[in-house]
């Protein structure tokens, strides 16, 4: 059985790990993995390969960055010989990128099986480029490896064959555990002792002058009560620097590697976030959430987990805040499979298949 791996961004690395390892144990089963390029950047791509202790990409596309149309497009144009060449069984796509819906739609071009990893999502909001990604691939997917009970029932109420759906649990808090002893052994490195862990990459909160504004205005005030530990996505630094907005009270870091993050999250006192993946993170790790965002596709972070939308509201934002400074933090649980076991369970789908 020959399976092959899209991956194109940070996230999406971390997905591929836990169900790499699985596959890898199990006799008769070659790998391919095909990095788009969409991420290339040493502290968002290159890195995690490394730390989460899987090989090298044996393709990589280069496609870069670009518009949603010209990104989806080249990595339509350059996976289609790859897999023409490599002859695939089954390929899997991860998350909700570009990369993802792009190799989806070719695979369904030319007749080849696609998985889904995180199947299911959805945060009912088209405005979002990643929602759109999510319900075509979810269409075009033969197989559909869901996170949560969220997840089988958007699906089966959009009409997919359960028959197509495997409820495998989070292949993101399978990578969380097998590297979080690397993590605890982490120093501070200069981090106060009871921060705040923002990060901030999301278009719909960066690429608007005030928006953006308004958002850091927000977190200047939260400095005032708990010392801001901001590693700057490149997206936001550059908007920051193109919109002159002065921040030079927080404490800005470069990209931090995963270790190194999953080392911020779990001494952190908050996290306040746009990212769908640091949710999950920290509803596993029991760390209150502030996602500043006014709906998300992983729900049951919210109905289950430590996370709590606050949109662009600032006052619900320091109001949350306050919350958590006087003891009074959510105190959520954790979903159902999210035991680190989930790459597992998709090798055996898999192998019965």
């Amino acid at each position: 059985m020959h399976i092959l791996h899209v991956v194109g961004a940070r996230p999406n690395f971390m997905k591929a790990a836990p169900v790499l390892h699985a596959l890898g144990t199990r006799p008769g089963v070659r790998q391919t993995i095909v990095h788009t390029g969409q991420h290339y950047d040493q502290n968002l791509s290159d890195v995690f390969f490394s730390q989460l202790q899987i090989p090298a990409p044996n393709v990589n596309l280069g496609v870069g960055s670009g518009t949603h149309a010209r990104q989806t497009a080249d990595v339509m144009s350059s996976i289609e010989p790859v897999l023409l060449g490599r002859k695939p069984d089954m390929v899997l796509v991860y998350g909700d990128v570009n990369s993802t819906v792009a190799a989806a739609l070719v695979c369904a071009k030319l007749l080849i099986p696609v998985g889904h990893v995180e199947a299911g999502l959805r945060s009912f909001d088209r405005t979002m480029p990643e929602e759109i990604n999510r319900i075509v691939t979810d269409r075009l997917a033969d197989v559909l490896f869901t996170p949560s009970a969220d997840g089988d029932e958007n699906l089966l109420r959009e009409g997919v064959s359960s028959e197509k759906i495997y409820r495998v649990g989070n292949v993101m808090i399978d990578s969380l555990l097998r590297l979080l002893p690397a993590a605890i052994q982490c120093p501070p490195n200069g981090v106060p002792d009871h921060f705040a862990l923002v990060t901030l990459h999301r278009p719909s909160n960066v690429d608007e002058n005030e928006t953006l504004k308004s958002i850091l205005a927000s977190l200047l005030t939260v400095n005032e009560q708990l010392d801001v530990v901001f590693p700057v996505h490149p997206r936001t630094r550059m908007r920051i620097a193109q919109f002159g907005i002065k921040v030079d009270k927080l404490h800005l870091l470069e990209p931090v590697p995963y270790i190194e993050f999953l080392a911020l999250q779990r001494r952190a006192t908050a996290v306040i976030t746009d990212s769908g993946g640091i949710q999950e993170e920290t509803t596993y790790l029991q760390v209150p959430c502030l996602t500043v965002r006014r709906n998300t596709e992983r729900p049951i972070t919210v109905t289950m987990g430590t996370n709590t939308l606050v949109g662009h509201d600032s006052r619900k934002l320091a109001m949350e805040l306050t919350a958590i400074l006087e003891g009074r933090a959510k105190r959520g649980s954790i979903p159902p499979l999210w035991d680190g076991h989930a790459g597992e369970r998709i090798a055996d789908v898999l192998q019965k298949l």
